[in-house]
């Protein structure tokens, strides 16, 4: 039975075990085992503590995207605030533009319409004056009509300016 492969074999198993003992490698082992699991649970701690700032980082910028999208719309509702003044303003001046330009139109009328009544007066005036030169002229004969005639020019004359 001394000689058999099974019975060296568990010898040299128990003198393995026996040696593994004696060098304390389960110790060995057990304390990479521990330091092991202590780096595992620190990377797990920093890991977690990475997570919450990650968390808080993005908190605070979606937060920070609220406030952007308020303040945004806070810009445009005074832009449109202010372009409806500015519209309004526009349409006010065109019309006061409109209005002034139309006075000035009639004004201009008005003042060609008089420079019309002038000249068709003063047309009138040179008929009327043509027309007594004519008929005093063939009424009165000799000196005394060129007299006449000049004095009728010049008292007509006097009534139309």
């Amino acid at each position: 039975m001394l000689a058999t492969p099974e019975f060296w074999v568990l010898v040299s198993f128990v003198l393995f075990i026996g040696l593994l003992v004696y060098l304390k490698v389960p110790g060995k082992v057990a304390v990479m085992l521990d330091e092991r699991a202590d780096r595992i649970t620190k990377e797990l701690d920093e890991a977690r503590k990475l997570r919450e700032e990650a968390q808080g980082l993005l908190a605070d910028y979606e937060r920070k995207r609220r406030d952007a999208d308020k303040e945004a719309e806070a810009i445009i509702a005074q832009a449109r605030e202010e372009a409806e003044i500015f519209a309004a303003e526009t349409r006010q001046k065109l019309g006061e533009t409109i209005e002034r330009r139309g006075r000035m139109a009639e004004e201009k009328i008005a003042q060609a319409e008089a420079q019309a009544v002038k000249e068709v007066q003063a047309a009138a005036a040179d008929i009327a004056i043509a027309a007594a030169t004519r008929i005093i002229a063939q009424e009165v004969q000799g000196a005394k009509a060129d007299q006449l005639v000049d004095d009728s020019i010049a008292s007509l004359k006097s009534k139309l300016n």
